[in-house]
């Protein structure tokens, strides 16, 4: 069958110029607004429910401008990451206490860590205590893409200490 059997409207011509004066969709720009700085204390708080606001920040879905297959989001500074609180046993060592694995690559490279001994760190390494919060952040933004580009956003400090004085000036924690 030919395009003008089923074409209602005359010649192959005029449906071209028809399809051709449709309105087009619109997409936002990937950055359109300049993102903005966020200072989390994080002294007290609770490591999971912290990371859920965080990748909600982390992701631009406070924004009315979200978009799902954008980076939107904003800027986040953590300090007093020492400081935060692990429910349960997950400080506990051997039974019921909370696993961190991963994979070398290499043959039997199975490697498990513990968050106690992240925290508080073991002979041959210093604690991280911001890796905890980092790897519960991870866990909940998107596994694509776009990961990558909200990690980078997110500072993660220890101590009260750290060098976005100059940004947060002025700037009070929404969480």
């Amino acid at each position: 069958a030919s395009i003008a059997a089923w074409c209602t409207w005359g010649s192959v011509e005029g449906r071209d110029a028809r399809i051709m004066s449709l309105p087009l969709a619109v997409s936002r720009t990937i950055r359109s607004t300049k993102p903005v700085w966020h200072l989390v204390d994080a002294k007290g708080q609770v490591t999971g429910r912290l990371a859920t606001q965080l990748s909600y920040i982390l992701r631009g879905k406070h924004k009315p401008t979200y978009v799902k297959n954008a980076d939107c989001g904003d800027n986040v500074v953590v300090v007093n990451a020492r400081d935060l609180v692990l429910t349960g046993a997950k400080l506990r060592q051997g039974r019921g206490a909370k696993l961190y694995r991963w994979h070398t690559g290499h043959p039997g490279g199975l490697k498990t860590r513990t968050a106690k001994e992240i925290i508080e760190g073991n002979g041959r390494a210093a604690g991280k205590p911001e890796e905890i919060l980092r790897h519960a952040v991870a866990g909940m933004l998107p596994k694509n893409k776009l990961r990558k580009l909200c990690l980078k956003r997110l500072r993660i400090y220890s101590g009260p200490a750290h060098e976005y004085e100059e940004e947060l000036a002025g700037k009070v924690s929404i969480i």
